[in-house]
């Protein structure tokens, strides 16, 4: 269990995020908003990819206040998706996942309050539609433990790459890339090169999509018609001779 001491923070939106003292960084860009960060840099985006799937197997990296989770159910709910959905998610914050019960979500989550509250207590929860596994410890050896070939998402979502290094290097895109079904799509809010060569250098291939104003990244285990425009890695480092990937 950590016990990071967190502030609560109101965002563009409306909807409630917090700073972290541990990490220096905001759970959420204020100026976004949580509900809507969730929706453009991860739901929207892949839900579009995979527009004709009635059952999904998503693997939220990482759980942190549980916005990216709780509003693709939001989003299910709201557009009255006939969809089967089951999300995984590592968090290293175990107290942080119990406070949820009391933290101040949106109006949006209302339906979902049960939801919330059930995951907050058990780290579970689970209906014929919607199952949710939050595993507390650390995500590098949660994800080794997954069944391999079997996610259609990757919410890539873990603090950025200069307080959390472990989650954006190339041996741990690697693993995640074991995990992910030929048309698994992964979406991240970086954009940067070294980021984006450690995801190429895992074998994936890269896309930039502009969802609403910010460009996000997408990766795909194969080459294919996707969302926004395909990024040529190769070029990238014949222009860039200093651009390296990060590595463990």
């Amino acid at each position: 269990m950590q016990d990071n001491i967190n502030s609560v923070v109101s965002t563009k939106d409306g909807s409630n995020t917090l700073f972290s003292s541990r990490y220096n960084q905001h759970y959420h860009n204020p100026d976004d908003g949580a509900i809507n960060e969730a929706l453009s840099k991860h739901i929207l985006p892949t839900f579009q990819f995979h527009e004709n799937k009635k059952e999904l197997k998503i693997l939220d990296i990482c759980f942190g206040i549980g916005y990216n989770t709780f509003t693709t159910l939001y989003y299910i709910i709201k557009h009255n998706l006939d969809i089967k959905v089951s999300i995984y998610s590592p968090e290293l914050d175990g107290n942080l996942v119990k406070s949820l019960e009391n933290f101040e979500f949106p109006k949006e989550f209302e339906k979902i309050k049960h939801i919330i509250i059930e995951v907050s207590k058990n780290l579970k929860y689970e209906d014929k539609k919607i199952k949710i596994e939050v595993n507390i410890g650390d995500a590098r050896e949660y994800i080794k433990t997954l069944e391999k070939e079997s996610f259609d998402i990757i919410y890539q979502d873990a603090f950025s790459s200069d307080v959390n290094t472990e989650l954006w290097t190339k041996e741990y895109f690697d693993d995640i890339y074991k995990l992910c079904k030929d048309d698994c799509v992964m979406s991240s809010y970086s954009v940067a090169t070294p980021i984006r060569l450690s995801m190429n250098e895992a074998r994936f291939f890269i896309y930039e999509y502009r969802p609403v104003k910010r460009k996000i990244t997408l990766a795909t285990k194969t080459k294919k018609d996707v969302l926004g425009k395909y990024i040529d890695m190769d070029l990238k480092r014949e222009r860039n001779k200093d651009a390296k990937a990060i590595y463990d």
